[in-house]
């Protein structure tokens, strides 16, 4: 039982943080989404592309998080230094959006090592990502070990 309340406990932190925002971009993440020429998100669905939300997810994945490979990498290192402290939901939602855009780069890429790359920091994002939606895994009742079946009996 205390493990599935701590289970419960971190899939509602989870859908709670992301609900709303996921709500919009995964309609728009599910109507398509490629990069140009110049490294750009377009959308597909040129309908979606046109309403407000589908102009602000382009602007802020266009123009609020990391393009290059080397910036990238260093918001990573700049994550990873600041575990300690939880990501703010914009920061959040740049990472998330970071983790697309990485995805996108390894989807283009033709060179295996720049492929290769793009792949690793989009590892290294989820691994931040799920570290900071956990929290501290000390503290994690999931990562608590189970209870021997004869102690789990005991008020059964």
């Amino acid at each position: 039982r205390f493990l599935i309340k701590g289970l419960q406990h971190h899939l509602c932190r989870f859908f709670s943080v992301v609900k709303t925002y996921f709500l919009y971009s995964s309609q728009i993440l599910l109507s398509g989404v490629e990069l140009n020429k110049d490294n750009n998100v377009f959308l597909l669905d040129e309908e979606l592309a046109s309403m407000r939300k589908g102009r602000e997810f382009l602007s802020q994945i266009n123009d609020g998080i990391p393009r290059t490979l080397i910036s990238t990498e260093l918001m990573i290192k700049t994550q990873e230094a600041r575990r300690k402290s939880p990501l703010t939901r914009d920061q959040f939602e740049n990472q998330v959006l970071s983790m697309v855009y990485s995805a996108l780069q390894v989807g283009v890429q033709r060179n295996k090592e720049e492929r290769e790359a793009w792949g690793g920091a989009l590892i290294q994002l989820a691994n931040i990502t799920t570290y900071d939606l956990r929290g501290d895994p000390r503290a994690s009742p999931c990562d608590q070990p189970r209870p021997s079946p004869a102690t789990s009996r005991i008020g059964s």
